[in-house]
């Protein structure tokens, strides 16, 4: 095997900690070319569908891919902004909202974002940390709740970036924090603030994205980490049971997948009478394909058509300043123990005891 060569300044540098920050991914633009390298890599990957390549690769390159890109490409155009994907807009302000988050409590890192597939790449963003000499990385997910699909999949990729580097540096993951207690108050704050304004609905749901059902059976903890993310929400919100509803959305194929499905959830929500609905995506940290497009159009569409009057979609954490909070002190936490720089109080001690010193000095 030819491992990558070092940076040739890389010998008695100063050691710095980077932070990457992995999201899933987007096309590079809203057209079929660029949709279909996207989900090539994307449905590719075993993490995510687990069929025997040979039986999986032909299906996929043969049917998927030639019929499914227009489809998809035409989807996204409907929510690309001037400035490019919002997942990407969002994702890349997040990493820069992190690292300012970090340097106020006193972490001096660098904080890059990358894509699971797509662009920036998770080996690319790494072999920038290295080149400006990091040496211990963070690898914090975009993704509260672990799955095996998503996570596990980050993992790979950074492992295989690993496998071609000479000088690896120290490692550490971040694989949940579905029920960490600033995420919860942060989805709990932008949804109280939307009801402040436009009242309440008469039913919510929590849509996260699904994976199918035998992930659960073999052990996959997300469908159990996105109801305890739901559980603490409606808590949080005060929601009784019967108020609220958890599904799973964006189910791929004829297999069966996590129940129930949100968009049937909402035509049956409506049938029983139900005016009003408001949805939240507390699974996804950036407005996306999969919020901005099947939830507040398609989704919209389908409680409407139904019988439903009004449908409220309540916006992603984005860059909602609790939820950067959040995403900061779960960084911090795994960050324990590595030098980063002096916490804030520790730096107005030694500040103080230098004083001290100097003063007694002088006498």
């Amino acid at each position: 095997m030819r491992f990558a060569p070092e940076p040739a300044f890389s010998h008695g540098q100063p050691q710095h900690t980077g932070v990457l920050y992995c999201n899933l991914g987007t096309p590079d633009a809203p057209t079929p070319a660029a949709v279909r390298r996207y989900l090539a890599q994307f449905l590719s990957d075993p993490r995510v569908v687990e069929i025997p390549r040979a039986v999986w690769l032909p299906i996929l390159y043969g049917l998927i891919l030639p019929l499914r890109s227009s489809k998809s490409a035409a989807k996204y155009a409907t929510i690309w902004t001037k400035d490019g994907s919002p997942l990407k807009l969002w994702t890349d302000k997040q990493g820069k909202l992190l690292q300012g988050w970090l340097g106020e409590h006193g972490h001096r890192v660098k904080v890059r974002y990358a894509m699971r597939y797509g662009s920036p790449s998770i080996a690319s963003q790494l072999d920038a940390l290295k080149m400006e000499g990091a040496t211990r990385i963070l690898v914090l997910s975009a993704y509260p709740q672990y799955s095996a699909t998503t996570t596990a999949s980050v993992i790979d990729a950074v492992n295989e970036w690993a496998g071609r580097t000479r000088n690896v540096p120290e490692l550490r993951f971040v694989n949940r924090y579905h029920d960490d207690s600033g995420y919860v108050a942060a989805l709990a704050g932008r949804i109280q603030r939307h009801w402040k304004e436009h009242g309440k609905p008469d039913h919510f749901v929590m849509s996260f994205h699904g994976v199918p059902e035998r992930t659960l059976r073999l052990g996959d903890p997300y469908h159990c980490e996105c109801q305890k993310t739901g559980r603490m929400l409606a808590e949080s919100l005060g929601l009784q049971a019967g108020r609220y509803t958890v599904s799973f959305q964006s189910r791929f194929g004829k297999a069966r997948w996590l129940e129930p499905y949100t968009e049937p959830t909402l035509k049956a929500l409506a049938r029983k009478g139900v005016k009003r609905v408001d949805v939240a995506c507390p699974g996804f940290t950036s407005d996306c394909l999969e919020t901005l497009e099947e939830i507040a159009q398609e989704g919209r569409d389908a409680f409407l058509a139904a019988g439903g009057e009004a449908f409220h979609y309540i916006p992603c954490l984005n860059d909602e300043p609790a939820w950067i909070a959040a995403l900061g002190a779960v960084a911090a936490r795994h960050l324990a123990g590595w030098p980063t720089g002096e916490a804030p109080d520790a730096q107005a001690l030694a500040a103080t005891r230098a004083a001290a010193v100097a003063k007694g000095a002088a006498r």
